[in-house]
């Protein structure tokens, strides 16, 4: 027998009806597609991710600060709590620079499929730009989109409208606040406007161009009922017409906010932190500290832009501050 096992083992593998193992898998280094869905009610409602991209929290995030005299100025974080970002960001494990989510939102209310907001479209290069493939893979054509809602015209929030100048939506009409329309499409604003945002005034004219040419830009006023179902809500402070939507069904609320939150271990536990981009910072503050109390006392879900993908979840309050419940993973979607 010991004869036959020294035997054996100088045999080929295949000889023993042992294959060989196969070579290392190559890693694929894609991630899975970027959508994520959820019941509201009667309302189904899928988040879309266009993309993630670096966001530079030391040199854009602020904080209002009272002066001796009582009066308030937006300040540069890290000068005047130089390592409390690092901190608080450490604490969650995450670091400088922050790698950020750009979501959207589209709502199928049996009659309608509305898209709240658009992604980066071709104005924030390759890290973005991904919505309309993550749009495809979740079950939907842009073809489809009757409606789409825009937060801001921030180019992160409106250049997936019409990538590279190009209508994405043949079928779609385009609302956004009537007070972003004319601040933004004003060439006087835009001669008054910081370096910094100068891009975003031509990035709004070439994404809205298409649509304004064809009758589909239709602005809004504060407060309007845009649909059966979903509403205008004034969120004004990160842009002059920044407005969030409250989409409503049997019952359930869930608030598409926009950019009331930028980077979430921040300003969840201090509202007073801004960024350079709020054109008011002191307006921006108040919305984000009104709609934190409200969601905590509601129960309201959030859907937010810029918290990390599918940025749907709860908000809840502990002790001095608030704190961000992402909402569990659910395949428990209901019967058509």
């Amino acid at each position: 027998m010991k004869s036959l096992k020294v035997v054996l083992l100088g045999l080929p593998l295949f000889l023993c009806g042992v294959e060989a193992a196969a070579a290392a898998a190559p890693q694929v280094r894609t991630q899975a597609p970027g959508y994520y869905r959820m019941m509201l009610g009667k309302f189904e409602i899928t988040a879309l991710l266009d993309g993630t991209h670096t966001f530079p929290v030391n040199k854009v995030m602020l904080r209002n600060e009272a002066a001796a005299d009582g009066t308030r100025r937006a300040v540069q974080l890290s000068d005047i709590h130089p390592g409390e970002a690092e901190a608080l960001l450490a604490a969650e494990r995450l670091s400088i620079p922050l790698e950020g989510a750009i979501n959207a939102f589209l709502v199928n209310t049996g009659d309608r499929l509305v898209l709240i907001d658009s992604g980066a479209g071709s104005l924030y290069g390759d890290c973005c730009g991904h919505l309309i493939e993550n749009l495809r893979a979740s079950g939907y054509k842009p073809e489809q989109v009757d409606e789409i809602y825009l937060t801001h015209l921030h180019a992160d929030h409106v250049g997936g409208v019409a990538p590279h100048g190009q209508a994405a939506f043949p079928n779609a009409v385009v609302r956004v606040n009537q007070k972003d329309v004319d601040y933004w499409l004003d060439p006087a604003s835009e001669g008054k406007a910081p370096a910094f945002l100068k891009s975003m005034f031509e990035g709004d004219r070439a994404s809205l161009k298409p649509y304004q040419g064809s009758g589909r830009l239709k602005p809004f006023k504060d407060g309007e009922q845009l649909s059966p179902g979903i509403r205008a809500i004034p969120t004004a402070g990160h842009t002059p017409g920044h407005t969030s939507y409250e989409v409503s069904s049997d019952g359930q609320r869930l608030l598409v906010w926009g950019d009331l939150v930028h980077v979430a271990p921040l300003q969840f536990r201090d509202p007073a932190i801004t960024l350079t981009y709020d054109s008011d910072p002191f307006g921006a503050e108040a919305q984000r500290t009104a709609i934190f109390a409200d969601a905590a006392t509601t129960g309201t879900w959030i859907a937010a832009a810029h918290i990390a993908f599918p940025g749907i979840g709860h908000i809840v309050p502990s002790g001095t501050r608030f704190v961000w419940i992402p909402a569990s993973y659910t395949t428990l979607l209901g019967k058509k």
